[in-house]
């Protein structure tokens, strides 16, 4: 039983990273397309640095799980 909820939590957490890492994509591309602008991108690059490390977060989470499941 205990193995099934860590299985539900980690397929959770595998559509979160993948969801994370669209968002992530579309953050950097609108840097870009901000950049070509000329336009100010100090905000946009504060929240992409603030998406990464919820990411690295999110990934860390992920390993804590497969370290408790391959028990």
């Amino acid at each position: 039983m205990f193995n099934d909820a860590l299985f539900d939590e980690l397929r959770q957490l595998e559509r979160n990273v993948v969801e994370a890492e669209r968002r992530l994509a579309e953050q950097e591309a609108m840097i870009v397309e901000l950049k070509r602008q000329h336009q100010d991108i100090s905000s946009a690059e504060a929240e992409l640095e603030t998406m990464r490390a919820n990411q690295r977060q999110r990934q860390q989470d992920r390993q804590r799980l497969l370290s408790l499941l391959q028990r």
